[in-house]
C-alpha cells in the first residue's frame, strides 16, 4: 500500500518558553486502489501528526496540550493569529 502525508494547516503556537513557533498539522492518506477510480485518489487513514519546521514532532495531548517531543517545552495555539 503507498502512503503519504499532507500538510493540513499550518498555526502559530507561543511556548512555554516564550518564544513563537510555526507548527504543521499532517494527515496520512493511503492511495485508493479500486477499480475505475483515479490513479491519483488518496484517502486519510484516519493518523494525524503534528511537527515544527525543524521537524521536532510535536504530541497532541488528550486535553488539547501540544508538547514539543522529548521535552517540557509546551504550546498554546495563538488565538490572535488568523
Amino acid at each position: 500500500m503507498e502512503k503519504r502525508i499532507r500538510r493540513l494547516e499550518t498555526f502559530t503556537a507561543r511556548g512555554s518558553d516564550g518564544n513563537t513557533y510555526s507548527v504543521h498539522g499532517y494527515e496520512h492518506q493511503r492511495r485508493v486502489d479500486a477499480f475505475g477510480t483515479s490513479p491519483d485518489q488518496w484517502e486519510p487513514t484516519g493518523v494525524a501528526e503534528y511537527k515544527l519546521p525543524d521537524g521536532r514532532h510535536v504530541d497532541l495531548d488528550a486535553d488539547g496540550t501540544l508538547v514539543v517531543a522529548g521535552s517540557d517545552l509546551r504550546l498554546k495555539r495563538d488565538s490572535t493569529v488568523h
